[in-house]
């Protein structure tokens, strides 16, 4: 089977979010399967061009029309022995030669000039591919021009839609219609969202299918509350609406492994090296190191989204009845930094904040973290939760989303569940879902530990989706 992917960030070449580990990752995935060929298409970033770690041949070069421009396309290949899974870069200096990624003025025409040149692209190339799965607002005007110009050039091929987060949606104004994508009126409907062009909608009503990132999502994005100005589109479209559960790589998040790690460890070496991990980090943030208090954390962007209000709100009372520690990475609005950091300064040594996002940090936090904090009001999946309880940290999680797909409720008397949720969107109900893995921690140590190791054991992997991307592949080929 050949596929073509469009994304707009893809890890290692450039990440900003999930959808850059989704976007290293499901390719590979599927590339392990028997009779596949993949091939992923990236804009050619300033920061991907400058990094000698990706070395580059041109495959071709032409002009393209968009609308009245005469825009010039690069197509490169990275340089690679593997065949089954290849990544095109498509170039134009103008568009992608600039210090940042998104947040442009003409970011609608930038990923309008990408999804077109794709679809050029892969015609000079003479690649036709049976599906095409295009990631988030970026590439969601690829399915409306292969409709609408492309048909005939790639006689067939279905078009797969999967939304990473409905928040960013892509906006244009009306003339966007046919002062860049060149097209008439006739397509008005199609793009029109609110008095302006949707590039997430259009592509949620001209994609074959569509799927998210968690099989909750999937259902939230039908409702008012979580799918807002698409709710009722995507209620007419739900026949082709799938939520399939994102994984982790395996391999890149392993703690017995890690080399961020001052202290590597796995489920049979825990609780003994969970200690050394934990005291390696109270060491490195300046926390207190003489007590068997729970460190919890959380790594994140600060955005009132991701919960870091109901943080906030129960972060003094945490801190001052409380038996625990606590550990801040992230950054994001100005309000949250400045609370957290201030929560941080007049709680020495029992609260620790870093504002900024640092990567191999993360990753002490994880390994050297008791409870993971997760209380966000919306989670289309979520990787931090399967990372966390990777490296031996119990989640506390709001039941949304992806969330609640993959963390369910521990069950104290049974012992079943992976870790401690709450249901309604109050600091109240987050507090007593912490205070509840406390008490685990505290007072009934055999279990916990049993919890960790068995949380640490689970198969996050991307075998599983990976599977289920190729079912809804074949479904949509009559295969």
């Amino acid at each position: 089977m050949k596929i073509a992917m469009a994304a707009a960030e893809a890890a290692p070449f450039l990440k900003t979010g999930g959808l850059g580990d989704v976007m290293e990752a499901l390719p590979q995935a599927l590339a392990e399967e028997k009779n596949m060929e993949i091939c992923v298409f990236l804009p050619y970033y300033k920061a991907i061009k400058q990094n000698q770690n990706y070395p580059v041949e041109e495959v071709c070069n032409f002009r393209m029309q968009l609308s009245w421009r005469d825009t010039y396309v690069g197509v490169l290949h990275l340089k690679s022995p593997r065949r089954k899974l290849r990544f095109y870069f498509i170039d134009n200096e103008d568009y992608f030669g600039r210090d940042s990624v998104y947040g442009c003025f003409d970011d609608g025409e930038r990923f309008a000039f990408f999804s077109k040149a794709v679809l050029e692209a892969m015609d000079h190339m003479d690649f036709r591919p049976e599906i095409m799965h295009c990631h988030d607002w970026q590439a969601s005007l690829i399915p409306l021009l292969f409709h609408s110009q492309y048909q005939d050039r790639f006689n067939g091929m279905k078009t797969v839609l999967t939304i990473h987060n409905l928040e960013y949606q892509g906006w244009a104004n009306p003339s966007f219609l046919g002062e860049v994508l060149g097209l008439g009126e006739e397509y008005r409907g199609t793009v029109t969202c609110d008095g302006g062009v949707n590039f997430l909608k259009t592509a949620i009503v001209t994609s074959d299918a569509v799927t998210t990132v968690s099989r909750t999502y999937a259902e939230e994005i039908t409702t008012p509350w979580f799918g807002r100005n698409l709710c009722t589109i995507l209620q007419q479209e739900k026949p082709k609406l799938t939520g399939i559960v994102n994984g982790i790589s395996m391999k890149r998040f392993d703690p017995s492994t890690d080399s961020d790690l001052t202290v590597r460890f796995d489920a049979d070496s825990y609780p003994e090296k969970k200690a050394k991990a934990k005291d390696a980090l109270r060491q490195e943030l300046g926390l207190n190191r003489d007590t068997n208090a729970p460190i919890l954390s959380i790594v994140s962007r600060l955005a009132g989204h991701k919960g870091i209000d109901l943080l906030t709100y129960i972060g003094e009372t945490l801190m001052k009845d409380r038996d625990v520690q606590l550990v801040i990475c992230g950054s994001g609005e100005s309000q949250y930094e400045q609370a957290l950091s201030d929560l941080a300064r007049r709680y020495p040594g029992k609260c620790a904040a870093y504002i900024g996002f640092h990567p191999s940090l993360a990753n002490r936090i994880y390994g050297g973290t008791d409870i993971y904090l997760m209380p966000s009001r919306s989670e289309p999946c979520g990787l931090s939760q399967l990372i966390s309880m990777r490296y031996g940290a119990i989640p506390v999680v709001n039941s949304v989303g992806g969330l609640k797909d993959t963390v369910e409720p521990y069950n104290e008397v049974t012992g079943e569940g992976r870790g401690f949720t709450f249901q309604s969107y109050n600091g109240h109900d987050f507090l007593g879902a912490i205070d509840r893995a406390c008490d685990l921690y505290w007072n009934h140590p055999g279990e916990w530990t049993a919890l960790v190791q068995r949380n640490m054991r689970l198969d996050f992997s991307w075998k599983q989706p990976a599977e289920e991307y190729l079912s809804l592949y074949r479904r949509l080929l009559g295969q």
